[in-house]
């Protein structure tokens, strides 16, 4: 028998693609959620997306283990009726279709709540259920370009860009996991289900919210800079000297002043002198010659490294962070593990499900569906 988990006994019924919504899905099952995926009849697309190992896609298998897959055809009136019938036996429906596509297929929240008033509506979105710019189509780039993000990315480098990473993609995918959460407390309180809205640009803009809020107020840009990293002789390093303390030892280190005559370290002064300073002692030492002095003196610093660097640091080996798992289309493949380490209820990592592995499994105990019913579903191509 295994673990009791946070979210056992709470059913998911995902209707997402890409990365912003099934990340979310993927959280909600590490912490103990049945995830349902419901895919179009063959999968869905990103089940084709690169970089791919031995036939399987890493994108699609970083986001989706854990889930059950279903295949299921939401254009045909069988296939709407039977998501009808898993809605009443379900706790969240989790999407990130264009904004109005839910309510043209019959599914918006006023319709899911007739079907089940405790049901809780997670819509994830470019930018949002309401406001000028809802109808919009986007992915992540556009959320980083319209928060000015990317702006700030390339200080002082003079040019906006973007993160090699879909950032706003998985802060999203937070947000939206954490409202899951706070609708499933109020719905313990009160009984009542809720639309939950989340956006990439709303969440991109909580990236920027310093300089935001400072300009705002002062009509000046300021607050947050680049951060440029120091080259050393065999690499890059990152210093983090915030405060006239930690300043202050890092100068006394690297020229010799007083504690009291150094000022806070940051990114943006790439002209000051004292980051000169710095720029000049880290070029004449390595890597961990640089990392080790300034451990010694209660300095943050951390080295720039390569993902093959990463993918071999022991840290992460032991938190279980990088996790080998077996897949029945790649014969094993590397997942990130849980993220959220919990003492009495640790989560879990579960394999990927291939297109349409649970149909039957699903429809059978959630709905009462006979071999004969299934099989006359799969041959009107209601199922697959």
């Amino acid at each position: 028998m295994g673990v009791n988990q946070s979210l056992d006994g709470v059913r998911v019924l995902e209707l997402a693609r890409y990365q912003a919504g099934p990340r979310g899905g993927m959280i909600l099952s590490d912490l103990g959620a049945e995830v349902i995926k419901i895919e179009r009849p063959g999968g869905e697309e990103t089940r084709k997306h690169a970089p791919m190992v031995r036939g399987q896609s890493v994108y699609f298998t970083v986001y989706n283990r854990g889930k059950k897959s279903i295949c299921l055809d939401m254009r045909n009136p069988r296939g709407k009726q039977i998501f009808a019938d898993l809605v009443k036996q379900s706790d969240v429906v989790l999407e990130n279709f264009r904004p109005g596509t839910m309510k043209a297929m019959g599914f918006d929240y006023a319709a899911l709540s007739a079907l089940n008033p405790r049901i809780i509506l997670v819509s994830v979105s470019g930018f949002g259920q309401y406001g000028p710019y809802t109808d919009r189509p986007a992915f992540d780039p556009l959320g980083q370009a319209m928060s000015g993000l990317m702006m700030l990315t390339g200080q002082p480098v003079g040019q906006p860009l973007g993160t090699a990473t879909s950032l706003v993609d998985r802060y999203t995918a937070l947000h939206a996991t954490i409202g899951t959460l706070a609708a499933l407390r109020h719905r313990d309180r009160t009984g009542e289900g809720q639309l939950v809205d989340c956006c990439l640009l709303d969440s991109a803009l909580t990236m920027v919210e310093i300089p935001t809020s400072y300009y705002l107020a002062t009509g000046e840009e300021g607050g947050e800079a680049g951060r440029p990293p120091y080259r050393a002789k065999d690499g890059w390093v990152v210093i983090s000297a915030a405060g006239r303390e930690m300043a202050g030892r890092l100068m006394q280190l690297v020229s010799g002043r007083s504690a009291g005559e150094a000022e806070p370290l940051t990114g943006g002064q790439g002209g000051d002198e004292r980051r000169r300073a710095v720029e000049a002692w880290c070029a004449e030492r390595s890597v961990e010659s640089i990392c080790q002095a300034l451990m010694d003196i209660g300095v943050p610093v951390a080295p720039v490294r390569s993902i093959p660097e990463v993918a071999k640091d022991p840290h992460l080996w032991q938190r279980e962070m990088l996790v080998k798992m077996e897949d029945a289309v790649a014969g094993d493949i590397y997942v990130p593990g849980v993220t959220i380490k919990m003492s009495k209820t640790p989560g879990r990592v579960a394999p990927v499900p291939t297109p349409g592995q649970h149909t039957d499994e699903v429809l059978g105990r959630l709905l009462g569906l006979d071999g004969g019913t299934l099989s006359g579903l799969r041959e009107a191509k209601v199922i697959a």
